[in-house]
């Protein structure tokens, strides 16, 4: 049997043995195991096991997740998003659809101190829910935009899913960070656009709340200086060269920790939870990067990837189409499985095709990022539909008919990432040259 038939056959079961529900970080490393095994031999598989996980645990640049989990979830207890959503209220609740408005308004700033995509869309569907059902807003409206205004945190700093990115390829995670405020700003600006366009179409969708005072408003502006400066901080630093992404991952927990521990909401018991519920996340996510490894280095024994870039460098057709169907398989595999672990699996083998086409890698990330939460909320697998389905007993359809509207404006940016690079390129290429 050849190298590259093993490699297929081993990829092949992979995905069969992912249907039967088994964790896709134990799939990974026992395909990956065998793999090796049957390749190279049974000695030389167990001490690529140890190294890869070995060099994944211990490894510094790692470091960096923990930490930036950790703040997310600091800022996820201590109820920071509750007086964020309270403030864009303020501004934007009388205009037609207004509360949604606010949710999406709400949920980007947030998004400057927290990066799970997941969090947000817990946080928002108990902080914004209740509020829209209150002014009798459609369930469809409410649900649909809570479930989708969770993936601006796949393009804005500080995504996971970037850090990821940069550490498996070796790319800047400060360039990364950069290269995704434009597109994911962009987006959050067409949700709004959708939502207001949508009420003023039909007003029962998202009636407009009382208008405050400028007073009333000024008083809650405060409540954004906080994730405003945390933000800054750790961007600017990255930028300047003056933290790594470690130390700005360092530098932002302290920091959201110094914000919030004072706050009622959190306390001991608050830091406690952000503990328990960092180490949890983080041990899955470096259990998937050591997994990816050991599978990496079996891909690579199979020479599949060298073979798949060879043969799309001979074909006859357009570069362009090649990436589309790239692209198109990160959409598919990301709505049938976690979009983290897909991005995993997948990127060691369609980067080095995507580079060789000469695209520019930074872009590639921000692409590749903003697909896969494409397929995040697409069914039959979508984390923050389910999420929202489960705090507010909202039955399944309705959700999935209330985030359609809002694919729209993510397919629209994904257009223009394509058409226009350079709204992922221009601020690092200006910023960190």
């Amino acid at each position: 049997m050849s190298e590259v038939t093993v490699g297929i056959i081993g990829l092949l079961s992979l995905l069969v043995l992912f249907l039967t529900g088994m964790e896709m970080a134990f799939l990974m490393a026992g395909v990956g195991f065998i793999g090796i095994w049957i390749l190279a031999g049974f000695k030389t598989a167990v001490g690529m096991l140890a190294n890869d996980f070995m060099d994944a645990l211990a490894s510094y640049g790692l470091t960096a997740i923990p930490l930036f989990i950790f703040m997310g979830q600091i800022a996820f207890n201590a109820g920071i998003a509750k007086n964020l959503y309270n403030t864009a209220h303020k501004f934007l609740g009388h205009i037609p659809g207004g509360l949604a408005v606010a949710t999406v308004a709400g949920a980007t700033v947030f998004k400057a101190i927290c990066g799970s995509v997941a969090a947000t869309s817990a946080t928002f569907a108990s902080v914004a829910i209740p509020e829209m059902d209150r002014f009798g807003y459609s369930k469809k409206l409410s649900t649909g935009i809570v479930a989708t205004v969770g993936t601006l945190g796949v393009l804005l700093p500080p995504s996971t899913i970037l850090i990821i990115f940069g550490i498996i390829t070796n790319q800047s995670i400060g360039k990364l960070f950069l290269a995704g405020i434009f597109p994911g700003l962009l987006m959050a600006v067409f949700f709004m656009v959708i939502i207001f366009g949508w009420s003023r179409i039909n007003p029962s969708i998202g009636p407009k709340s009382e208008r405050y005072s400028m007073k009333e408003k000024i008083k809650t502006i405060p409540s954004i200086i906080g994730p405003v400066v945390v933000f800054i901080l750790i961007i600017g630093g990255l930028m300047k060269g003056i933290f790594t992404p470690t130390e700005a991952g360092a530098v932002g927990a302290f920091t959201v920790l110094l914000l919030c521990m004072f706050r009622k909401e959190f306390g001991l018991t608050g830091l406690k939870r952000s503990v328990q519920e960092s180490v949890r996340t983080t041990c899955m996510v470096l259990m998937l990067v050591a997994s990816s490894n050991i599978l990496g280095h079996f891909i690579a024994l199979s020479n599949i990837s060298h073979l798949i870039a060879q043969w799309v460098a001979e074909l006859q057709v357009n570069k362009v189409l090649i990436i589309v169907v790239i692209f198109l398989i990160y959409l598919i595999g990301g709505s049938f499985m976690d979009d983290l672990a897909f991005m995993i699996l997948a990127t060691p083998i369609f980067f080095p095709i995507i580079t060789h086409l000469g695209y520019d890698p930074i872009w590639a990330g921000v692409m590749i990022g903003l697909t896969v939460c494409i397929g995040s909320v697409i069914p039959p697998v979508a984390i923050c539909v389910f999420i929202v389905k489960n705090i507010t007993k909202t039955p399944v359809g309705v959700i999935y008919s209330g985030v359609y509207p809002f694919l729209i404006s993510m397919v629209l940016v994904v257009v223009l990432l394509f058409i226009f690079p350079e709204l992922a390129t221009y601020l690092p290429s200006v910023l960190m040259k």
